[in-house]
C-alpha cells in the first residue's frame, strides 16, 4: 500500500480538475401558438364564424462555449403555411464584449431591429422581403452605450434544393426573391445611434446591395434597398418609424415584365412591385396591470404604405389596431387589421403586384395566444 497517497491525491483532485473546466452551456426554449381568424372576403368566414386553428411550435436552442456562440430558431408550421422551416440558425464568435461574428443562416441587417412593428402582422416591409428576414452568409457587428453597426455578406437567401438551375422552395419563414431569379452575393450595411435617459431614442440608416441571378438568361441582374428608420421609447410610450426604398432590375428574358418579381415564403410564392418606397409608422402604449395572471396591456396602431414607382399600379395599404396582452409566460395578441391592395389582408393574392383585384379596404379579426418557454 506504499502508494495509497497517490490514489488519495488523483480520488481527490480529479474531481476538482474536471470542475475547473468549462463545459459547453445549452438553453433550450419556443412556444406553443394557436391563431382565430376572421377575415371579411372570406364566404366560409362569414358562414361560420372564421376558424380557430394550430398557429407554430418553435424550438429555439442557445449555446455558448467560451466565446463560440450558438443561436438557432427552428419552425414547425401547418402544411399549408410552409411546414417546418428554419427560421434562423447561425455560429457565431464573441471577440469581445462589443465586437461579434455570425455565420450560417443570420439575419439580415435592414431598417428597424429586430421588428418596426408592435402588432403580430409585422409592417408592410415585411411582405417585400425587407423586415425580419435572414439569408446565408457571415455578419459582423458593434455594439457600445451609443453605436451599433452591423456589416454582412449573404451569398444567397437559405438554400434548401443544391441544383445547378433549382428555384428557392417556397418553404421559408421570411420572403425572398423566387422563381426563376435567386439572390446572389449581397452586402448589408446599418447603423444605428442611441441616447437619452429618461426618453431613449435611436435614429439609423440601411443600405442593402445585390445581384439576382436569372436561371434562363444565367445573367446576373441587381437589386438594392435603402432606410432611414427613428425610434422612441419614453415611460411606457414607444415610437417606430422607417422611411425606405428599394428596386430590382433582373436579367430575365426577351419579352418578360420587368416591372414585377415573384417572391415566396409560407409555403405560397405571389408577385410584388420590382420598384416601391415604403413608409411606415408605428405607435404603441402599454399599461400595467393586476388581472389575475394578466400583468400589462399594450395597446398600439401601426400603418404601412407600399408607393409603387409604375404609375400604373395600385399602392398597397396596410393599417394594424389591436393590444398585447402579457400573462406571464402566455402572450395574446388581438387585432383588427385593415388591408388594401394587401395581399395577406384581401381577396387579391397578387395585390403587391398591380393590384388591380378588389380597389376596397378588407378587414381581418386576429388573436393569437401563445405560451412561450
Amino acid at each position: 500500500m506504499k502508494y495509497k497517497w497517490i490514489y488519495t491525491f488523483l480520488f481527490l483532485t480529479f474531481p476538482l480538475h474536471m470542475q475547473s473546466k468549462e463545459l459547453p452551456k445549452f438553453k433550450i426554449g419556443g412556444a406553443l401558438r394557436f391563431n382565430y381568424n376572421f377575415s371579411d372576403w372570406k364566404e366560409g368566414h362569414k358562414k361560420r364564424g372564421g376558424d380557430f386553428g394550430f398557429d407554430v411550435l418553435r424550438l429555439r436552442l442557445t449555446g455558448s462555449y467560451k466565446k463560440i456562440l450558438l443561436d438557432a430558431d427552428y419552425r414547425f408550421y401547418s402544411k399549408d403555411f410552409g411546414g417546418p422551416m428554419l427560421k434562423y440558425g447561425w455560429i457565431g464568435y464573441q471577440f469581445t464584449p462589443k465586437h461579434q461574428l455570425q455565420l450560417g443562416l443570420t439575419g439580415v441587417p435592414f431598417g428597424i431591429q429586430p421588428y418596426s412593428a408592435h402588432n403580430f402582422f409585422f409592417q408592410i416591409s415585411y411582405y417585400v422581403g425587407l423586415e425580419d428576414d435572414s439569408d446565408m452568409g457571415i455578419k459582423y457587428v458593434y455594439t457600445d452605450k451609443h453605436w451599433e453597426f452591423a456589416l454582412a455578406f449573404f451569398k444567397n437567401a437559405e438554400e434548401l434544393l443544391f441544383g445547378s438551375d433549382t428555384e428557392v422552395t417556397d418553404d421559408r419563414y421570411a420572403y425572398d426573391v423566387a422563381g426563376r431569379n435567386k439572390e446572389n452575393n449581397q452586402i448589408n450595411a446599418q447603423f444605428f445611434y442611441k441616447w437619452g435617459n429618461s426618453v431613449k431614442q435611436k435614429a439609423g440608416a440601411s443600405a442593402e446591395f445585390g445581384q439576382l441571378y436569372n436561371l434562363d438568361t444565367k445573367r446576373n441582374g441587381t437589386h438594392f434597398a435603402f432606410a432611414a428608420h427613428y425610434e422612441l421609447y419614453w415611460k411606457k410610450l414607444s415610437l417606430k418609424s422607417q422611411i425606405a426604398t428599394y428596386a430590382m432590375y433582373p436579367k430575365n428574358t426577351l419579352g418578360e415584365t420587368n416591372s414585377t418579381v415573384e417572391m415566396t415564403a409560407y409555403g405560397a410564392p405571389y408577385i410584388v412591385a420590382s420598384k416601391a418606397n415604403i413608409y411606415t409608422i408605428g405607435a404603441g402604449y402599454t399599461f400595467p396591470v393586476k388581472w389575475g395572471p394578466i400583468k400589462s396591456i399594450q395597446i398600439y396602431n401601426d400603418f404601412g404604405w407600399l408607393q409603387k414607382w409604375n404609375k400604373s399600379f395600385h399602392d398597397s395599404f396596410q393599417n394594424v389596431t389591436g393590444c398585447m396582452i402579457s400573462s406571464g409566460p402566455v402572450y395574446t395578441y388581438i387585432d383588427y387589421a385593415l388591408g388594401k391592395h394587401q395581399a395577406w389582408l384581401g381577396p387579391d393574392w397578387d395585390a403587391f403586384g398591380p393590384g388591380l383585384g378588389s380597389n376596397s379596404w378588407h378587414a381581418r379579426f386576429n388573436i393569437n395566444v401563445g405560451y412561450y418557454f
